[in-house]
């Protein structure tokens, strides 16, 4: 998969409400941040996104300016994304237009498999 196709294939595992985790890399670097979360580290990144897959549901994701540079065994993405979920806990419904950015690498040096060593999720505040 090339890193467009990773980011996309992302999207549609977030949808379906499959698991997040094997997406990022078995890093001690790897990093993710939400719009009210970071997490630093592999174990962190994937233990957080264990429980969101189990406490969320009804994702919709709609990419909207998807960008992916690539550049010597890295790449970049950032998107405009509206993304929207359910609370499996409380029933209520969340949704924001939201800011997506991070890098990508090959996993174990394979550019035919990448992951995410940064991921950026940010939604607009008005002042």
């Amino acid at each position: 998969m090339t890193p467009e196709e990773t980011v996309l294939d992302y999207y549609e595992a977030l949808r379906r409400g499959e698991p997040l985790y094997p997406y990022f890399a078995e890093r001690e670097e790897t990093w993710k941040a939400a719009i009210s979360t970071e997490y630093s580290g592999y174990d962190a990144v994937s233990e957080a996104l264990r429980e969101q897959t189990r406490t969320t549901d009804e994702w919709t994701v709609e990419s909207e300016a998807l960008s992916v540079t690539e550049s010597e065994g890295s790449a970049l993405f950032d998107d405009a994304v509206r993304m929207a979920w359910t609370d499996t806990r409380t029933g209520e419904r969340y949704g924001f237009d939201s800011r997506w950015s991070g890098a990508l690498e090959p996993v174990d040096g394979d550019e035919a498999e990448w992951g995410f060593v940064q991921m950026h999720v940010s939604a607009p505040q008005s002042i």
